[in-house]
């Protein structure tokens, strides 16, 4: 089934603190090899002042947080992540640091965190112009790390995520002297338009890292050593076992993280779970729809979709900005 491309004439230029997102803090001389253990991703390979995509699963292979993980330096990492993720999540990862010369800690007052979309994230970071996804440049204490753009129907829309050090004086610089302000929505529906969704408290548990493409944004690998949960993700991409695979989906009527969405084929079942939904306005703002990604079982896209329940509000589903990875 061919997908629809991304509709939105949605380009905004400009800067914000993201309301939902906070750091983590892992340091101590122990500190990359305990994180090796925990996450999807090998943190000891990354190379110092750079970032990569990382799961944090349970037993069971499901996925109880995901990170932007930046290594400040071989003792030291920030995991960016949903501040309404932190205590729980800084929590469970202490029960396992035992002997470990570890200390983990909740971060979001220590280090400022600042969005950029559009023409301001490329001019507030030229170092940045072409570089791949995760790439970061860094400017004294400060990191820009280069995200995943947003697909639109007038392009790609630039994302950089820019991380200071609190008491840096010149770390809130370009937000007061060179960039509009935008706003939370605007950051929202680019995250979503990314394709990337990140784990929040209603999808805790719900989802292998598969189930939200992880695998082919670099936030696995299927190299390193073992984690939790190691078992089941890598059963799932090598034993073709996955059902389901992250999809663009919008709606005309609210959505909202959790939400189940139903099929034609099978109306008593749902068939996927809304991981991140945003709304858009248009700048007439006569037209009002909203955008998400869901996790769909792959054969239901063929079909009608519903949010919420059987015989919801119809959906649609959108082609991904990124190409999913066929192998390994």
């Amino acid at each position: 089934m061919e997908l629809l491309e991304p509709h939105l004439k949605f380009s905004p230029s400009g800067v914000l603190t993201p309301s939902d997102w906070g750091l983590i803090l892992a340091e101590g001389p122990d500190a990359g090899a305990f994180l090796q253990g925990q996450l999807t991703n090998d943190v000891l390979l990354l190379p110092t002042g750079q970032s990569r995509l990382s799961g944090y699963c349970s037993a069971k292979g499901r996925l109880l947080a995901s990170f932007i993980v930046l290594k400040l330096s071989s003792d030291k990492f920030l995991l960016v992540c949903h501040k309404d993720l932190i205590e729980a999540t800084v929590k469970r990862l202490s029960m396992f640091v035992l002997r470990a010369k570890v200390k983990l800690s909740h971060a979001s007052s220590e280090y400022l965190v600042h969005g950029y979309l559009g023409q301001a994230a490329i001019d507030c970071c030229p170092a940045l112009i072409d570089a791949v996804p995760w790439h970061v440049s860094q400017q004294a204490d400060t990191h820009f790390i280069q995200l995943h753009p947003a697909k639109t129907a007038t392009g790609t829309l630039a994302r950089v995520l820019q991380i200071s050090l609190q008491n840096t004086a010149d770390s809130a610089a370009f937000k007061q002297d060179s960039a509009p302000a935008i706003s939370n929505e605007d950051w929202q529906l680019a995250e979503v338009l990314s394709g990337i969704s990140m784990i929040q408290t209603a999808t805790a548990e719900a989802f292998v890292p598969q189930m939200l493409n992880y695998e082919s944004v670099e936030g696995v690998s299927f190299k390193k050593g073992c984690y939790p949960g190691q078992e089941v993700v890598a059963r799932s991409q090598f034993r073709g076992t996955l059902k389901r695979r992250a999809f663009l989906v919008s709606c005309k009527e609210p959505m909202h993280v959790g939400q189940e969405i139903y099929s034609s084929d099978d109306p008593e079942q749902s068939c996927g779970l809304v991981s991140s939904a945003a709304q858009f306005e248009s700048p007439d703002q006569l037209q009002s729809q909203w955008w998400g990604i869901a996790s769909l079982q792959i054969s239901a896209i063929q079909n009608s979709l519903q949010l919420g329940q059987s015989g919801g509000p119809n959906m649609q589903t959108h082609a991904l900005p990124y190409t999913l990875l066929e192998d390994i």
